[in-house]
This record gives C-alpha cells, structure tokens and sequence, in this order.
C-alpha cells in the first residue's frame, strides 16, 4: 500500500466544515491502495469540537501529533475574550467587534502571514524532514487554509524531494474577508508572493471549484484540478424520516455577515404581513454559530416570532435535520468570488433530497449544479421579487404536500467517488516521480 502523508490543521475532534474534506478523503483512501498518515497539531485552537467524527478515522490512519504555539491566549486577553472560542471569518455571535477587535483584525493581516499557524511552520519541517527520512512516504499533501499548511510541505518537499500536493479549500488572496484584513501594500505584496510560490512549486494542484481553477490559472502554468466538495453516503441512515410540521426553511452551518440573506427576510416579512396562515406555519430554523447581525436583520423584518436557534450539532446529526427540513436554506457570501463559492454543506443538501433555496449568483457555480441536478433554485441577492414567488411557489407545494425533489446526477459528488478522483492524481504523480528516477 501506497503512504501519503497529509498536512491539515483541522481533524477530528475538531468540528466545522475545514474537517470535513480530507477527514473523508483518509476514510477511502485505504480501500484504494493509500494508507493516510496525518499531520496535525495537538493543541489546535478549536472553534468547534465533535467527538462524533472520531469514528470516521479509519483504522490504517497513523496520526502524528505535534504541539502548536498560537498567539489567541494574547488575542483574548486584549480584546477582552479570555476563555472564549475564537470563531473563524468575522462571525460575531454576541455584539458588534469593537475597537480593540478591529486593530487585532490589523495585526492578524499585517504580522502573522500567511496567518496565525505561522509559528507551526518551522518546528514542523524540522520534524517532519526527520520523520520522513526513516519512513518515506509516497506523496505529501496540504490543505488550506490556513495556508501555513502549504508552506510546511513546501519546505519539506524541498528537503525530501517527495512529490507535493496542495489542496486549497478556500482561496488565499481572492478569499471574501481578504479585503477585511485592511493590509499594508507590503503584507499585501508578501501575501501575494507566498501564494504565488505554493501555486507554481506544487507538483499538483487541487481547487474545489471551476472559478477558483480560472483564478490560479493566471499563476501557474502546469495542470490545475478540480474535486469539489461532497457527500458520504453512509452519513444517511435508511431510517423513515418524519417531515417538519410546519414550513420549515432550515439553514445548517455558520452563518458569517457576508452570507445574510437579507433579502430573503424581507421577502418574508413582506408576505407574512399579508397572509396570517403563512405567518402560522412559517418556521425559520437556524442550526449552527450564526453572526448577531442575522437576527438583528430577522428581527426588523418582523420575524422573531418565527426564529427557531439552534446551536450547533454534530456532523452526526446534521443529517436528520436536513432530511426532515420542508425547505434548506443555502445562503452564498455578498462578496466578489460568490459566483464560485461551493460551500460543503451544498452536496449535503442536495444527497438529502429537499428542494434548496439559495440565496446568491443566479449565474454561479451552485445555480449551474441545481439546475442540472433539479434539486432547487436560486434568488439573486437583492431580487426581492424573485425571492418572494420563489417561497410562494414552495410554500404552495409545501401545502399540498408536494415538496419532494427525486435530484439526478448527483452521484458524482459522493465522496467515494472524489476519492478516485483523487487517487488518480497521486497515482499519476508518483508514476512520474518513479519514471523520472529510472531516468
């Protein structure tokens, strides 16, 4: 069996979306001919923990651990936060950020590049080039963000001339909060530079999605691949689910400022002030950290009445909750890269076979899937009449008990099925390696 040593910051028992990718990929590798060996810290600071994604590990995993020194136990004395999560993006459940967060924002930007991990990079290649020199692995993989991953296995893979992978999750300087970071042209400048020397000194590179593909391409010359996101099959119990009485409109996951789907409140606020028995049944339930300018936003359109919080859960029950929602909510970023965004929790959505609402790009990435999947449909962030027919329609089906969508072509997103995709590339890339070496 073949060994790839992958570099990842989350893994279980942290929680969240960063988790989910390569915990997946590492589930099915083994039954594809690669064992994982995973690299992570011991000491990561979590902003969600869930001891139910343990059990996904597959037992061929070798798991090495390392310590991490990060600068949030200063981060939280000076903004007042001390024993508190530090919540990934600008999501703020509690308050509006005050002066003392923001200037922390500055120095985050400014000082810690590529980000806050950077600490990790140095003791991490000591470690690492030890490490592999007396059990030598096939391939090196990161994922990213945060990007420090990538450069630990790009100093590695110079170390040990193993062949390297870099996956990115998200993108590095077209991500939606880059412009937040309110960057000096130097740190700009050494963001720019750092992504450009991971881009173009990775033996292959991974992207989740088309547009994230045509924005590195200006990078990089060599072959970019994409394997989006998806869905694990065996998270679906076979189990009858009893739909939400009421109509539900269910959003899972975190929901930061950029992804308010404000026109949507307004949309319903608008209708439910004109029809009461809409106003009955309308439940809207919000599963996960959402930022406090959501409810801030639901509340002025009249809403309160029919929020539903929910904390979060674990990945173990999310899918319950998508099964039995009458209506899943995807709501995409108000940023410039919304056309390409694919969140995790979308394949998810569309496995479980409830019709998606989505609020964004009526051109995007995400509108292209539902279209072809027939899984949904989707508003544009400021159609206000788009969206008010759109929960008409649904809230009609949903009344005659019609609500059920029968997808097609979702198969390719399984995460089985990505794992061959991935599988192909390392098997392509050690095959060049070895002919190279008999060279």
């Amino acid at each position: 069996m073949k060994k790839v040593l992958i570099i990842t910051y989350y893994w279980p028992p942290s929680g969240g979306a960063g988790v989910q990718r390569w915990l997946k990929f590492a589930k099915y590798l083994p039954e594809n001919g690669w064992q994982p060996i995973i690299y992570t810290p011991s000491n990561p600071e979590n902003p969600i923990e869930d001891h139910s994604l343990v059990k996904e590990v597959p037992d061929e995993a070798i798991i090495l651990k390392q310590p991490i020194w990060e600068p949030y136990e200063w981060y939280k004395r000076f903004v007042g936060k001390k024993g508190e999560k530090i919540n990934t993006g600008f999501l703020s459940e509690k308050k509006e950020p005050g002066m003392m967060e923001k200037l922390s924002v500055w120095v985050r930007g400014n000082f810690f590049i590529p980000d806050a991990r950077k600490f990790w990079i140095k003791p991490s290649v000591k470690y690492l080039a030890q490490y592999l020199k007396e059990n030598p692995v096939d391939a090196i993989v990161s994922t990213g963000p945060p990007h420090s991953m990538h450069m630990i296995a790009m100093k590695v893979g110079r170390k040990v001339n193993i062949p390297w992978l870099a996956d990115f999750r998200d993108p590095w300087t077209n991500i939606d909060y880059y412009s937040d970071l309110k960057l000096s042209r130097w740190a700009d400048n050494k963001h720019h530079a750092l992504e450009k020397a991971v881009v173009q000194n990775c033996n292959e590179l991974v992207v989740v999605g088309k547009q994230m593909k045509e924005e590195f391409e200006e990078l990089r010359n060599s072959s970019i691949e994409v394997i989006t996101n998806g869905y694990d099959e065996s998270d679906f119990s076979e189990d009858n689910i009893v739909l939400d009485e009421k109509f539900s409109i269910v959003h899972i996951g975190t929901i930061a400022p950029n992804r308010n789907p404000k026109v949507l409140w307004s949309a319903l606020g608008e209708l439910v002030k004109d029809n009461d028995e809409l106003k009955n049944d309308l439940e809207i339930r919000l599963i996960g950290k959402v930022d406090q300018s959501v409810f801030k936003s639901i509340d002025e359109a009249g809403l309160t009445n029919c929020l539903n919080r929910v904390g979060y859960v674990s990945h173990s029950e999310v899918f319950g909750e998508l099964r039995k929602s009458q209506i899943l909510l995807l709501a995409i970023n108000d940023t410039p890269n919304a056309k390409g965004i694919l969140t995790g929790k979308f394949f998810e959505y569309l496995a479980a076979k409830r019709p998606v609402l989505a609020v964004g790009p009526e051109d995007g990435e995400v509108a292209r899937i539902l279209k072809e999947t027939g899984a949904g449909e989707v508003a544009g962030f400021s159609d206000l009449n788009q969206m008010k027919s759109s929960v008409l329609s649904l809230y009609d089906r949903y009344k005659k008990r019609n609500l059920a969508v029968t997808s097609k072509g979702t198969e390719s997103y399984s995460r089985r099925i990505l794992t061959k995709d991935l599988v192909t590339i390392l098997n392509r890339t050690t095959v060049t390696r070895e002919h190279k070496t008999n060279e």
